[in-house]
Formats: structure tokens, C-alpha cells, sequence
């Protein structure tokens, strides 16, 4: 079964022939090799390129083993180049090549503060093929330390990320095979992973996604970061799949996993954590953001699962409240457009008993799109007025004119009222990227 990612796989169209390697990123089994290997080198023949023209090298297969030396990775890819035109290198999970000493350099020589330089690793390899015309570099990875917060550094501002996430419920909804309400009901319960779609029961679905945690994504995580099996990452992924879109910090859950779990962990080592568990794309952090101050706040900050399957299966299939998974589900959205999403706080006073009070009201994202930004409160349903005017105080009181959207759920087309908000229902929300404007 073939699955669209059109809107990553435009993205990387519009970065063909740019001078900078592409970067794709995101969740370990979100589809990165699919979407390079298969879709975008389908679309380059389709355009006129020659295989011959295409240097691919998955370095997670055996096949390949030899070229984690970043001196052999080179060798090999120049003995590839021949001929005029353009070539395309793809290589899948280039972080596993490690770093080598070139042959002849004694490190001793040199004070140990300057020794790291004298290592040749990937990105050398990469930088080098940038220099040569007509060769046009895409490399896939799942350690976003690695591959996201060091693109500018190690790349010399020539890598340009594209972050892949798993399906979107506009993906899934095609390759579902049913109607609109029913989809979204499965995706609600098992998320977008692409491996979960072959699946044909509950059990080998439960078994997959578990498969993913504890082969997968945990193992990453302690290898890369040399880390004891203490049960302290498995109780943070539970506490924060429990609170996905709850105000939290890292002094909470400490006092959280020492109150409910038993264990005892210091601040700043939940703090690390949190960061592995980022670092790994299993959750992402929002900050919360003043709307009127126009500034960020340190904390507290919400946090989001990935992919909804996961975040569930980590549960026990427990704590399944659609308006949390909605919530969820619309932040994934978001980012997944390449939206920078943040909590939006508002600060206001009124008089209550004849006397002034201060008060602050939440607006669920705040969309930040070039110099505009978008509010959008996440409100499941609205059954009177008195819930409509609770949901849309924090919109009302913004200060501003910038597009403010509520979202319920169900199919409700978008209809505004007397203030200029938008309401409608999740399912249109998702399908219908124009309603952002």
C-alpha cells in the first residue's frame, strides 16, 4: 500500500538543486526512508533522471556497514559520480557513521582541546560533496540533537531540515479504506504510524506500537545517552502520555515520580530526560507565551505526544477522553504544516463583588504564520452559552484583531459569530488547510 506525503514530499521538490543538503528528520518508523527512497526518487524519474544518477545508501543495513567510516562513505560516493548531469545522494540514517582519525595524524601531537578536530565524520563527507557541481544531497536521521540543533554548526548553514512526522488524519483518512467518522474514531485509538496501517487486529497493532517502545525508541535513547535502566524514562513517558496538554515542569513530574512511582529523581535529571525524550521526537514542548506582553514565559509548559497510537498504547489503552485526543491531534496538525505552535496566556482584570481581579485565561495555540498569528482554542463541545463564553474569554480578551478559531468536534462547517470567531468541527479543521488563511 502506498501512502501519499505529498506535503513532505513537495517540500522536498522545492528544495532540489538548492546548494544545501536536506535534511529529513522525525520519529524513528515515521516513513523518512519511505518518503525518499520510494516517493521522492519515483518523482525523479518521473521527471527525466536516470538511476544511474541516484546514489543510494541505507546505512542501517548490513550491505552498508563499511561505509560508517566516513572515509569509505566519501570514497564510495565519489567512485558513484561519473558522467555529466545532476546526481542525487540519499543516505538513510547517515547518523550512524561515526568519526575516524585519518591515516598518518598522531594525536598526541596535538593539545587535547584541539583533538576532536583532527576527526573526520559525516559531516565532512557531506560539506565535501557540496562543493562539487551537479550533486544534490539528501540524508535521512532520527537523533534531532545530532541532525536538528547542530544543522547550522557542523553544516556551515548549508543543511535544510524538512521534519517528517507520522500520518496526518488528511494521510490517513485515504488509506483507511472507510468513511470520514469512523476514521477519525481509529485514528483516535491507534495514531498515524505508518507500520500500524497493515495491521489487521488490535493485538498485532498493541504488539507493534509496544514493539516500537521497547525495541525501538527507549533503546535509542539509553545507547545514545549512556543511561542505567532505572525505570525513570519509562515512568516520564508514561506521566507525560497521562498529561498530554496539561501545564507541566520538571519539578512537577520530579515530585509526580516521587509521589506516585517511588523513585527518586533530582530536578535537573528530569529536566535531562524531558530532553532525551524530545531529543528522540517522542513528545514535543510548548511554551507558553504572553499575548499581551508579547514575551515568553520559563514555565510551566505543555507537552504533546507524537503520535496518538503510541501515547495510547503506553496507557494500556486508559485515559482514551476524546477532547484530550483532539487537543492532541490538532497540535500535531499544526506542526506538521510547519507551524510554530505555542500556549497562549492572557492576562486581564474584572470586577467581581465591586473590586478589581486579576485573572488569566489560556488560549490553546497560538499559530505563529510570518508576522501574524492565528488563536485557536480547542473546545470539544459547546452545549450553551455559558460554555461558549467561558471557551472564548481568552480569545475575546487578546487585545487584538489577529484570526481567532474555535474547534469543536464532529463535522461543523466554519461559521462566525458577531465577535469574528470562527467555529467549526475538528474533522473539517483537519482536512481543509485554507481555513488558516
Amino acid at each position: 500500500m502506498t501512502i501519499k506525503r505529498d506535503r513532505y514530499l513537495n517540500r522536498l521538490v522545492e528544495r532540489r538543486h538548492n546548494g544545501f543538503v536536506k535534511i529529513i528528520t522525525g520519529i524513528r518508523r515515521c516513513g523518512k526512508s519511505f518518503l525518499l527512497f520510494r516517493l521522492f526518487r519515483d518523482r525523479l524519474i518521473r521527471d527525466g533522471v536516470r538511476p544511474s544518477q541516484i546514489v543510494e545508501i541505507a546505512l542501517d543495513m548490513k550491505k552498508f556497514a563499511a561505509l560508517k567510516d566516513p572515509l569509505v562513505l566519501g570514497d564510495y560516493i565519489d567512485g558513484k559520480i561519473r558522467g555529466r548531469g545532476w546526481h542525487y545522494v540519499f543516505i538513510d540514517e547517515i547518523q550512524e557513521c561515526g568519526r575516524v582519525l585519518p591515516p598518518g595524524i598522531d594525536s598526541s601531537r596535538f593539545p587535547p582541546e584541539e583533538r576532536d578536530r583532527l576527526y573526520v565524520t559525516f559531516y565532512d563527507v557531506l560539506n565535501d560533496l557540496l562543493r562539487r557541481p551537479k550533486v544534490d544531497v539528501y540524508v535521512t536521521g532520527s537523533n534531532s540533537r545530532m541532525l536538528s540543533s547542530d544543522i547550522a554548526t557542523n553544516f556551515r548553514d548549508r543543511g535544510d531540515e524538512v521534519r517528517l512526522h507520522p500520518l496526518s488524519f488528511g494521510e490517513y483518512l485515504p488509506a483507511s479504506g472507510v468513511e470520514k467518522s469512523e476514521a477519525w474514531e481509529r485514528y483516535l485509538v491507534w495514531g498515524g504510524m505508518p507500520g500500524v496501517m497493515g495491521k489487521k487486529t488490535d493485538e498485532s497493532r498493541t504488539a507493534y506500537l509496544r514493539q516500537l517502545f521497547d525495541k525501538v525508541y527507549f533503546k535509542d535513547i539509553v545507547e545514545r545517552n549512556k543511561l542505567k535502566a532505572d525505570g525513570l524514562l519509562s515512568d516520564l513517558t508514561d506521566i507525560l502520555s497521562s498529561a498530554v496538554g496539561s501545564l507541566t515542569n520538571a519539578k512537577k513530574i520530579a515530585d509526580t515520580v516521587a509521589t506516585v512511582q517511588g523513585l527518586k529523581a533530582t530536578q535537573p535529571t528530569v529536566s535531562k530526560y524531558l530532553g532525551y525524550l524530545e531529543e528522540s521526537y517522542l513528545f514535543s514542548k510548548s511554551r507558553r507565551f504572553d499575548v499581551k506582553g508579547r514575551r515568553y514565559l520559563s514555565s510551566p509548559a505543555k507537552y504533546y505526544s507524537e503520535d496518538l497510537g503510541l501515547r495510547n498504547v503506553r496507557l494500556n489503552m486508559r485515559q482514551g477522553e476524546e477532547s484530550h485526543l483532539m487537543e492532541n491531534a490538532i497540535y500535531n496538525e499544526l506542526v506538521s504544516r510547519g507551524y510554530a505552535v505555542d500556549v497562549g496566556v492572557v492576562d486581564f482584570t474584572t470586577r467581581e463583588a465591586g473590586r478589581q481581579v486579576h485573572r488569566q485565561a489560556e488560549i490553546d495555540f497560538v499559530v505563529n504564520v510570518g508576522t501574524r498569528k492565528i488563536y485557536i482554542q480547542s473546545a470539544f463541545s459547546i452545549p450553551d452559552e455559558a460554555k461558549r463564553r467561558q471557551e472564548t474569554e481568552s480569545l475575546r480578551r487578546s487585545g487584538d484583531f489577529f484570526k481567532k478559531i474555535v474547534v469543536v468536534s464532529g463535522f461543523k462547517p466554519p461559521q462566525q459569530d458577531e465577535s469574528g470567531i470562527v467555529y467549526v468541527g475538528v474533522i473539517p479543521f483537519l482536512l481543509d488547510q485554507t481555513l488558516l488563511g
